[in-house]
Formats: C-alpha cells, structure tokens, sequence
C-alpha cells in the first residue's frame, strides 16, 4: 500500500489563518482536509475548485484554481489519472469533454446551476431553425447537449473577445440573458437571447447597490456581467471572477464590494489582507453542495463519475476547443 506523507496541521491551517480560527479549522476541517490528500496521492488525482468554492476547499485541498475558462484551460494540460471538479455539474462535464480518457468526478450530481437548467438542445435547435445563419454562441454554463448544438463556447471572461472574433452583425447568445446584453452593450453586437438567468447574480438590485455605497464610502463596487445590465451599470466595474482577481491585484482598493456569489470575498480576504471586503452575501446552493467530507466520500469511492453520451462528446468539445483557440 503507497505510503502517503501529508504536511503537518501547521502548515495545512497557513493559508486560511488570516481568516478562520484555529479551533474551528480543526475541529470541523482538519481530518477531512488530511484524508483528502493521502487519497489524491494514492489514486493520482488532481482537484480543480472553482473561485465559488468555501476558503477550506478553495486553500486546503485545490490543486487549480479559478473560473471556469481557467478551470478549461488548466484540465487540457493535467497529468493525473483522476480529475475532481470542486464546481457544479457542467463544469465537470467541461473537464470530461476536455480529458475524455481521464475519469473525471463530481462529489454531488446535484449540483446543477440554473443556467444549465434554463435551456435545452431542443430550444437551441428552434432558435436555429427561427434565425438561419446566425452563429451560436454558448456560455459555458450549459450542459453538453446544448453545447453540442452551438458553434462556440464563451466564458464570461471571453464573452466579448469570442463574439467579436465571429466578424458578424449579430449572434445567438444564450443562455444568460444578462450576459448578453451587457456584451451587447460593449460590442454594439445585436445579441438574440435567452431569457435564462443565475439565480445568484439576478437577485442583485441598483438600489442595493447605491445602499452599499451610502453605508461604505469611498467602496469600489465590482459586479459580475451576468448581473442585470442596470446593476452592471451602476458598478466601477464588471469582470469575471478571474478579472476581477486582477482588478483587486492591481487597483489594491482600500474596501471594495464585490457583486457576486460571497465565498469569492472569503477567498481573497485571505490573499488580499489589506482591503476590507464588504460582503452581500447571495450564495449559490448549488456550489455549497461541494463540501470536504463530499469531496473525501467521492475519492474513496470514486464516484460520482461524469459520464457524457458517445453522440454528443466530439460535438460539444468542439464547440468548447473553438472557445479556447480564439
């Protein structure tokens, strides 16, 4: 049996120290964050957690971090037999597309996203069949099926690169409604959408917004594009979760608010201690069914595998492979 050192408990706690108490760390995370290490060591597997993971998934045990296109990327160059997405279910499917001969798992079936959720082949092929010719452009929250029916996948960090380098009046652009049209708004680019929405991000409101700023002055407002156009408007500015990483990097603002799912804050409170993190906190329950004792129970039992039909995989993998060749 391979014998599996793992660092001591000072050295796992370093990461989340600025931001969790030692006590708790190990009372709740401790064993579970040393268990998962032994088992990626013993079946070479690697674990990509999304920006939207919990600080103890997110420091403790991820091996790659990032947004989805980061995460797309990153699964095209992995040296593991085993790959286990800390994400929701289409991001997985994104790594299973990638790494067909690899196996990759997902620690909850049930962590879908309302996007994936809001739109089907059948609805994609309508679309098509209403506007002949007009590309199609995907959001990478979506499931294979719908990918299988479009011509290109965007991230939300690409959205406006992609769509610009079709060369083309209008697009298809689904299935985030907001999306599009704030890549409308940029572009001049007609968008046909979707009225499809993340259940995170549509909650936010203008006046929320300018409520924050009342109780914060001086706060650097960040929003997500797949917020309402009127909320992206009222922010600083708009970025995905990777862009707006390089926002923080880079401005180093002195407070900052940023407008999306909250364990994003909680993350970069521990790499950024000195800018204050004001939190609306709208969390997506789909992430936090991605727990450490569901990511230990899907490596000892290598379950739950992600499994994509045969007819679909070249298809949607192309779509995704244009993606991250523009």
């Amino acid at each position: 049996m391979l014998v599996v050192n793992v660092p001591d408990r000072d050295t796992l706690y370093q990461p989340v120290a600025s931001i969790m108490a030692r006590d708790l760390w190990e009372e709740r995370y401790a064993a579970d964050i040393e268990a998962i290490i032994r088992l990626k060591k013993q079946h070479n597997a690697v674990i990509l957690a999304h920006n939207y993971q919990t600080p103890e998934i997110f420091h403790c045990v991820a091996d790659i971090r990032g947004d989805s296109l980061a995460l797309a990327r990153a699964a095209q160059n992995i040296d593991a037999d085993i790959i286990l997405m800390a994400g929701v279910h289409f991001m997985a499917e994104t790594a299973k597309l990638l790494n067909a001969e690899k196996k990759v798992l997902i620690p909850d079936v049930a962590a879908g996203c309302s996007l994936a959720e809001g739109i089907t082949a059948e609805n994609v092929r309508s679309l098509k069949q209403a506007y002949p010719g007009v590309p199609v452009v995907t959001y990478v929250n979506s499931t294979a099926a719908v990918k299988a029916e479009s011509d290109i996948c965007c991230t939300s960090g690409n959205a406006r690169k992609v769509v610009e380098s079709l060369n083309v009046p209008r697009v298809i652009m689904i299935p985030d409604e907001f999306l599009a049209r704030n890549i409308q708004a940029e572009t001049g680019i007609e968008m046909i959408t979707w009225p499809a929405h993340c259940e995170v991000h549509e909650r936010f409101t203008p006046q929320e917004i300018r409520q924050y700023r009342r109780m914060h002055p001086g706060v650097k407002v960040v929003a997500h594009p797949e917020c309402p156009p009127e909320v992206v408007a009222a922010a600083d500015y708009s970025g995905s979760t990777a862009q707006m990483i390089t926002y923080i990097a880079q401005e180093k603002p002195e407070k900052v608010l940023l407008v999306t799912e909250c364990s994003m804050s909680d993350n970069l409170a521990a790499e950024y201690p000195n800018t204050t993190f004001v939190r609306p906190c709208n969390l997506c329950p789909h992430m936090k069914r991605i727990t450490l004792p569901a990511i230990r129970k899907s490596l000892e039992n290598l379950e739950a595998e992600v499994v994509i039909h045969e007819a679909l995989q070249e298809r949607a993998r192309l779509a995704v492979e244009r993606m991250l060749r523009v």
